[in-house]
């Protein structure tokens, strides 16, 4: 069976920016099958359409199955394995500047798109019955992600955590072109 990595993009996100092209290329040399889907109405993602459209996408997951997230693209993670069989496995998640909380929410559009996302609870047992391969990366700088989310996905879901330095929220116009942290981590695990 092919190993399989599901990058998911963040809000407003799009397969071809910053990093994503580079890990897929990078994952694909080393014989993943990967796949980086446009999110349905990535200017306003909402959970039940883009955890619905990862599950369309994604089809039966095994321990060949790996997902990478981008920021609101962690959320979505965490609520698709959340909504998996309890006997479902799969290989592990990667979170790049993934949350619970958010700061710099500036208009009133954004606060609500945001909310439900704040607001609806994860059951995170349901969560980490289907991997212990949880890693989240997280910048000095993320003018997006405050800091104390990293103890809150260690505490959550036992998530191994590293901090970037001078990475912004990740995103293109943070200069961030390349992830070698999460490609290392990717094959380490597979």
């Amino acid at each position: 069976m092919n190993k399989r990595v599901f990058i998911i993009h963040g809000w407003d996100g799009y397969p071809e920016e910053g990093w994503f092209p580079w890990l897929k290329q990078e994952l694909e040399n080393n014989g993943f099958y990967v796949q980086v889907p446009t999110m349905p109405e990535s200017s306003e993602p909402k959970i039940e359409t883009w955890v619905s459209y990862l599950n369309q996408v994604v089809g039966e997951v095994d321990e060949n199955t790996f997902f990478v997230g981008h920021s609101i693209g962690c959320q979505t993670i965490l609520r698709y394995l959340e909504s998996l069989p309890a006997d479902k496995k799969i290989g592990g998640a990667i979170f790049v500047a993934g949350w619970f909380t958010l700061m710099g929410l500036e208009t009133e559009e954004e606060k609500e798109i945001a909310k439900p996302w704040l607001e609806k609870p994860i059951d995170f047992e349901k969560v980490k019955q289907h991997t212990k391969n949880f890693f989240a990366v997280f910048s000095d700088n993320d003018d997006v992600v405050p800091l104390n989310n990293k103890e809150m996905f260690e505490q959550r879901l036992g998530a191994k955590t590293a901090i970037e330095h001078q990475k912004g929220h990740f995103r293109e116009s943070d200069g961030v072109k390349e992830l070698p942290i999460v490609l290392e981590y990717i094959l380490k695990i597979a």
